[in-house]
This record gives C-alpha cells, sequence and structure tokens, in this order.
C-alpha cells in the first residue's frame, strides 16, 4: 500500500508539472506577437552592447592592430596599475565626479520642481505653450549651445554688460577663460538644455494620479502646497527612486561633448573628464589598451553606483527593490 500511495505521489507531482508546463507554453504563445516586438531591441543590445564587450579584451594586452588575436601579448593588470599611478587621472576623475554631482543635483532635482510647477498652471493654452518652450533647447545641437554660452560669457557680451550696468562689476570678466567658473558654466549649460525635457517623465506621472485624491485633500482644508506635499510627491515616489537609481548609475558617463566644445587650454585642469581622458591618452596617441582599461573602471564603478544605490532606495521604499 505504502508503495502504490508513493507511486501515486510521484505520478500526480509529474502530472502538475507538466500542466504547469503546459500552462506556461500555453502564455507564451498568446503573447508571441509582443515577444516579436521586443525581438529587434533584444537584438540591437547584443548586437551594440554585449559583443563589443569581447573589446575589453584589448585592457589585458600590449594591444597592436596590425596583430591578430592570438599574436597579441598578454600583460595582465599592468594597464590598470598604470593608471593608478597617473596624478592626471586623479585630476580627471576629479573634475568628473564634481560636474557629475553638480548634474545630478540641478539636472535631477529642477525637472521635478519645473514638473511640478508646470502641473499647478490651470491654463492650458499657458501650460503647452511652456512646455513646448522648455522642451525646444533639447533640440539643438551642443555645437550651437556652447557658442551661445560663449558669446553670451564673453568679454563684450550681455552677462558682463548686464553686471557692469547693474554696478556688480568694475571690468569685464573672463569667464570662459577662468577655471574656477567651469564647473558652474557646465551646469547651466546642461540645465537649460534638458531642464524641460527631463521634466516630461515626470509630469507624466504627476498626470497619472488620481484626481479624486486631491479632490479628497482639498475637503480635508488642505491648500496648494500641501496637496503637492502629501498627493503629488508621494504618487511619483517611485517614479523619483527609479529616476534617482539610473541618474546614480550614469554618475561617471557624463560624456565629453560639453566639456570638449567649451574647453580652452586655460582651462583644462577643470575641463578634462574620463571621457575625454580615454580619448587623448587612448585614441590619439593610438594606447588603445589603455583607454580600454579607462572604459573598463568606468563600467565597474558605474556597476557599484547602482547597486548601492538600488540598496539605499530600498531602505527608504519599505524594503522593496526598485531595480
Amino acid at each position: 500500500m505504502s508503495r502504490t500511495g508513493e507511486e501515486s505521489g510521484q505520478l500526480n507531482y509529474c502530472f502538475e508539472k507538466q500542466q504547469k508546463y503546459k500552462r506556461y507554453f500555453q502564455r507564451l504563445y498568446r503573447q508571441r506577437y509582443l515577444f516579436l516586438m521586443v525581438l529587434p531591441f533584444l537584438v540591437w543590445v547584443i548586437v551594440f552592447k554585449y559583443i563589443p564587450i569581447w573589446g575589453w579584451t584589448m585592457a589585458f594586452q600590449d594591444y597592436k592592430p596590425h596583430f591578430s588575436f592570438l599574436e597579441q601579448t598578454w600583460v595582465g593588470f599592468k594597464y590598470f596599475i598604470e593608471l593608478f599611478h597617473d596624478r592626471q587621472f586623479y585630476l580627471v576623475l576629479r573634475n568628473t565626479l564634481v560636474m557629475s554631482l553638480l548634474s545630478l543635483l540641478c539636472g535631477y532635482t529642477f525637472p521635478i520642481i519645473f514638473a511640478i510647477l508646470i502641473n499647478e498652471i490651470r491654463h492650458k493654452f499657458f501650460q503647452k505653450t511652456i512646455q513646448t518652450i522648455s522642451y525646444l533647447p533639447h533640440f539643438v545641437s551642443w555645437v550651437v549651445v556652447a557658442g551661445i554660452f560663449t558669446k553670451l560669457l564673453a568679454i563684450g557680451g550681455p552677462i558682463n554688460q548686464l553686471l557692469l550696468e547693474l554696478g556688480l562689476l568694475k571690468e569685464p570678466v573672463l569667464f570662459m577663460a577662468k577655471g574656477e567658473y567651469f564647473w558652474g558654466i557646465v551646469t547651466v549649460a546642461d540645465l537649460w538644455k534638458e531642464l524641460g525635457w527631463n521634466s516630461i517623465i515626470f509630469l507624466a506621472a504627476i498626470v497619472s494620479i488620481d484626481e479624486n485624491l486631491y479632490e479628497a485633500a482639498q475637503m480635508d482644508g488642505a491648500n496648494r502646497f500641501r496637496q503637492i506635499w502629501h498627493v503629488t510627491l508621494p504618487g511619483i515616489r517611485m517614479v523619483v527612486f527609479i529616476m534617482l537609481i539610473m541618474s546614480i548609475g550614469n554618475l561617471i558617463n557624463i560624456g565629453f561633448e560639453r566639456q570638449f566644445l567649451l574647453q580652452n587650454n586655460l582651462v583644462k585642469d577643470y575641463s578634462e573628464v574620463l571621457d575625454l581622458y580615454a580619448l587623448t591618452y587612448g585614441i590619439r596617441v593610438a594606447r588603445y589598451a589603455y583607454g580600454t582599461a579607462v572604459g573598463i573602471f568606468k563600467s565597474v564603478v558605474s556597476i557599484i553606483l547602482l547597486l548601492v544605490a538600488n540598496t539605499v532606495v530600498k531602505r527608504f521604499n519599505d524594503g522593496t527593490a526598485v531595480l
């Protein structure tokens, strides 16, 4: 009887497992068109994101372009050791982190405030007009933006003329020639260009909040500020956390277009960032292995920052991980 019971239990287990797989494949079949829609993007990620990782092997080789992979000389962590013994690298790392933190502080908080302010505008035409105007700079090339800010901050530009007229300056200031001003100039230029665009996702999250919550808050006597604090901000909390984690994950990947176009030799010690450093010492000097080592360092730091940010946010999100 016990053997029969065991055999019956095994048969039931196999049957349940078979039914589970059957239901799983049935769901896959019902969603086949969704998978087909995702397939091109999956192929794109594999081709342009994962396959190039093979190039990381250059960082561990004394890479010579005219040699095949099997003919390269392997040098281990030579270029990573050299990287961390280069004083210029730490100067570049300082510039990258400072500009990244300024961009995170301003480019993350101001779009949230801007989205809330736009949502509070009751006149729809005025609201749409401000939205459209704020989006437009995003589509302007950084070449044009750099030219605009260079002209504005020139010794005979509008900024100097205004400050002279207000009596705040006795003589024009060479803003673009002072390294201590460069970080602020880059931050302001980036904020002007991307403020409206970065506010789109927060504005979309605000619009999705149930209007009944605002009506209930009004009935409880909450004014506009209280409604923002107790309804709007909690309603977009998850979106804020997700964007924060993504921003922190990309903290060290700030690109180089802004710095490259706004810099000059007088502010080089304040303008050079990791991407420019890799470009200069990795491609221009043909030290491809060294440039690849810089890229790997950036990727590893980004992964660590992403995991740390997700862990910290989890503590403030009732123990639930966002990503």
